[in-house]
């Protein structure tokens, strides 16, 4: 296969995998040989074993982060810091794309970012929507609600008022209290719950706050 070839099948992918090149009368042992080459000369990005991207400037469409973190770990969705700050609901630029995965925990540097997986109970494996990120790219992303939550949960001491005030919560209205509280509930967790009521008591001060200016 030359790299044209491939051009032609890939162009208009953002990431893709060596199964698209299969079709027809292709060796995979030629094809797998070709990847590391073109890799190797940087027309490529191996963002890990069996996943790519065309490097710049063959490459025509620009993968989204969220996107990409759903392709490295299947069963995983975007949240944490990356889908709070998403939805504005924190002010900082989170640097690292973070999921939550009922998969093995992990992290993977790639030319593309850094993509961090933790772990949770597959009981806890709700609360995500697939999200439209635009240029024909979707990605499945925690709600507000459950970006929040999870935070809570994979972090020690997350349910104390000093800790949910370090992240600064900012747009609060874009968040569903009634929606918070059930899925605390359903997780059948004191530790979200207590988190919860702390957050819908920011919520009910920041919209106090807003009435008054």
């Amino acid at each position: 296969m030359e790299f044209e070839q491939l051009l032609e099948i890939v162009g208009d992918e953002p990431i893709f995998e060596p199964g698209l090149l299969l079709a027809g009368d292709v060796d995979p042992a030629n094809a797998r040989r070709q990847l590391s080459r073109w890799t190797n000369a940087g027309r490529l990005y191996q963002l890990r074993r069996g996943l790519y991207a065309l490097a710049p400037p063959f490459q025509k469409v620009k993968p989204h982060p969220f996107l990409v973190a759903n392709r490295m770990v299947r069963a995983s969705y975007v949240s944490l810091q990356s889908a709070l700050a998403h939805y504005g609901l924190i002010p900082e630029y989170v640097p690292v794309v973070t999921s939550v995965t009922t998969a093995r925990p992990g992290r993977w540097e790639t030319p593309l970012g850094v993509y961090e997986f933790r772990h949770i109970k597959i009981d806890l494996l709700a609360g995500y929507r697939l999200t439209d990120l635009g240029g024909g790219q979707k990605a499945f992303v925690a709600t507000p609600e459950k970006a929040l939550l999870d935070l809570v949960y994979l972090q020690p001491g997350g349910d104390s008022p000093d800790y949910l005030r370090e992240l600064r919560l900012q747009n609060l209205d874009r968040l569903d209290a009634e929606e918070l509280r059930r899925q605390a509930e359903r997780a059948g967790s004191p530790k979200l719950r207590r988190a919860a009521e702390f957050v819908v008591e920011l919520r009910r001060t920041e919209r106090q706050e807003y009435e008054t200016l």
